[in-house]
């Protein structure tokens, strides 16, 4: 059945209509940044840049590292965003767009997230690195989805460690792709672990300047919840989106962050452009061996 033009907007050169890309714009292997100009510290390092566009805050490269064709992108920051991100890189790669149908033969991207996040542990440390093996949304992003990708076990423990308010969505928390996961946690430099998800950076993560958080012991609360032996490592804006959609579309995700402040310690990063620049190289170099 072919999808209506209200639901799958095309720009009038064919692109798609938030990220401004066409299928051969983009690789199987996509690089997910929140800032735009986190691109070029990525592209930089590409030895051909052969495609780039730019519409509101989502930037695209396509080129070749090493030999294999990757695609950066950023997303800006939050869950709506990733809504917007997810299902237009999947129509990308699934949908033709000539005949607005899906297409038989699926196709699989590897999506790998390269972020900056806040430890919420003494033992994440500064500097370091930190593999979400899971996400742990707050969002609720996923709930809008006919799905079943949650971990339902992990779901019913984390309700005994933390109050919900029955004003707020419920939490749900994703695996991340084995096969993506495999590169990169057993680097001595990775700490592996449960990344949260939430839709704001100040209270919703616990902080407070003026206005008082409903939630304030939410770190505690968190830091004392595992799930297999993972407990929660940092808190972002966008992971269990990434690792919920792929999981709904068929694709592999994963996020890889640098830990440039501790809420445990209350310490930020001395060289965060430097551990970011050390993780970008540090994924390259693992994404150029799939």
């Amino acid at each position: 059945m072919s999808i209506a033009e209200s639901e799958l907007i095309l720009n009038a050169n064919g692109s798609v209509y938030h990220l401004n890309l066409k299928p051969e714009n983009i690789a199987d292997i996509i690089i997910t940044v929140g800032d735009q100009d986190r691109v070029e510290m990525v592209s930089k390092h590409f030895e051909v840049i052969e495609f780039q566009t730019q519409k509101r805050e989502f930037k695209t490269h396509t080129g070749f590292y090493k030999g294999r064709k990757m695609t950066v992108l950023s997303t800006g920051i939050g869950v709506d965003n990733i809504d917007i991100v997810m299902n237009e890189l999947d129509a990308l790669a699934n949908i033709d767009f000539k005949t607005r149908t899906v297409k038989e033969k699926l196709k699989t991207l590897s999506i790998v997230r390269i972020g900056t996040s806040g430890g919420v542990h003494e033992f994440v440390e500064l500097d370091k690195f930190v593999m979400s093996k899971y996400g742990l949304g707050f969002d609720g992003l996923l709930h809008y989805y006919n799905n079943d990708v949650s971990e339902k076990e992990a779901n019913a423990s984390l309700k005994k460690i933390i109050a919900l308010d029955q004003k707020k969505a419920e939490p749900y928390l994703v695996k991340s792709s084995d096969e993506l996961a495999e590169l990169f946690e057993m680097e001595i430099n990775v700490t592996s672990g449960i990344t949260t998800t939430n839709i704001g950076f100040y209270a919703p993560q616990g902080r407070t300047l003026r206005i008082p958080a409903r939630d304030n012991n939410l770190l505690e609360d968190l830091s004392h919840y595992n799930y297999n032996g993972y407990y929660v490592t940092n808190m972002e804006m966008e992971t269990s989106a990434i690792y919920a959609l792929a999981r709904l579309m068929g694709h592999k995700a994963l996020a890889m962050n640098a830990i440039v402040a501790n809420r445990t310690t209350g310490e930020f990063s001395k060289n965060s452009k430097g551990v970011v620049e050390d993780l970008i190289l540090f994924t390259l170099n693992k994404l150029a061996k799939l």
